[in-house]
């Protein structure tokens, strides 16, 4: 998969009408991610890189009525599937590349981010957007519904050494763009980091 904000577009752009029924099991991994956010009723979260929304439900329900859910998007057809399956209810959607976000800074208590870090162009400069964005002592979650290997192999490749969602190397990646990895895992079924904004 490309990295090019472009050719970002053009992949989801054609993927969109369908995304949700290319994945429909994955639901109950994207609420069990957003219960290990340990968000607060009332606070402000912001899905980076929300598709079709898939995980404004759950956010919506962590943060509750009075929160407020945030979900952004570079790709307007991933924006309109979110609509059409009524995911705008649960969240604002903004058409924003979250490499330059509309937000002021430390204006959200959280970040979800599912599948995001393989679509930046500059994994860095993208993780220190999202940490201008998020208050201190805030919260980001880089979340996908399989792990590494397993996401590897679904794309008939193999896990390499510098792949930068490694613990190691994503580590580093977080503390140069002002975040503190404070927990990973990467199981089969799972791979789920959190960051601290310190």
């Amino acid at each position: 998969m490309s990295d090019d904000p472009a050719r970002v577009k053009e992949f989801f752009t054609v993927r969109a009408d369908d995304w949700d029924v290319r994945f429909p099991d994955d639901g109950p991994a994207y609420e069990a991610a957003v219960r290990d956010l340990g968000l607060r009723r009332g606070g402000v979260v912001l899905d980076a890189g929300c598709g079709t929304g898939r995980a404004l439900p759950a956010l919506r329900a962590a943060v509750g009525p009075r929160g407020l859910v945030l979900g952004a998007d570079l790709t307007p057809a991933m924006l309109r599937a979110a609509t059409r399956a009524g995911r705008h209810l649960d969240g604002r959607l903004l058409l924003a590349d979250v490499t330059r976000l509309p937000l002021r800074e430390s204006s959200v208590d959280a970040v979800f981010a599912a599948g995001l870090i393989s679509h930046l162009a500059d994994a860095e400069s993208g993780f220190r957007e999202l940490a201008r964005v998020v208050r201190p002592g805030g919260r980001l979650a880089l979340f996908h519904p399989v792990g590494r290997a397993a996401l590897a192999a679904r794309h008939g490749r193999q896990v390499t050494p510098d792949d930068e969602r490694a613990e190691p190397n994503l580590r580093r990646l977080l503390a140069r763009a002002g975040w503190r990895l404070v927990s990973y895992t990467d199981e089969d079924t799972r791979y789920l980091a959190i960051a601290l904004r310190p």
